[in-house]
């Protein structure tokens, strides 16, 4: 069972930026990643996702065009950089795994069986 590992987050202020790492314990190459995050009193929600060679990916509207998920199999790590955040991006950033063959990942969370345990974001002046 792949483990992951998120780091990186924080206290920005509004504007500024934050790169997420999601560090897995085993080989990431079969797996597409999802970034995804949970605010206060809010249901958890697809951030963004990135097939297992990094060819596809893809992003909630919300955050396309501030946010870039990207990987390095070979660090087994995955990205989430992150710019123009705003307070409504504060929440708990957690990725998850999913073992695939198929070419492109899924936003489903319900379909990602491997999670890590979260890292907060904060954005406030």
């Amino acid at each position: 069972q792949l483990q992951l590992v998120e780091s990186g987050g924080g206290l920005v202020q509004p504007g500024g930026s934050l790169r997420l790492s999601c560090t897995a314990s085993g080989n990431t190459q079969y797996y597409h990643i999802g970034w995804f995050r949970q605010a206060p009193g809010k249901e958890r929600e697809a951030v963004s996702c990135i097939s297992r060679g990094g060819v596809y990916t893809n992003y909630a509207d919300s955050v396309k065009g501030r946010f870039t998920i990207s990987r390095d199999n070979a660090k087994k790590t995955i990205y989430l950089q992150m710019h123009s955040l705003q307070p409504e991006d504060t929440a708990v950033y957690s990725c998850a795994g999913r073992q695939s063959s198929t070419p492109s990942c899924t936003m489903n969370q319900h379909s990602y069986p491997a999670w890590g345990q979260g890292t907060q974001v904060t954005v406030s002046s």
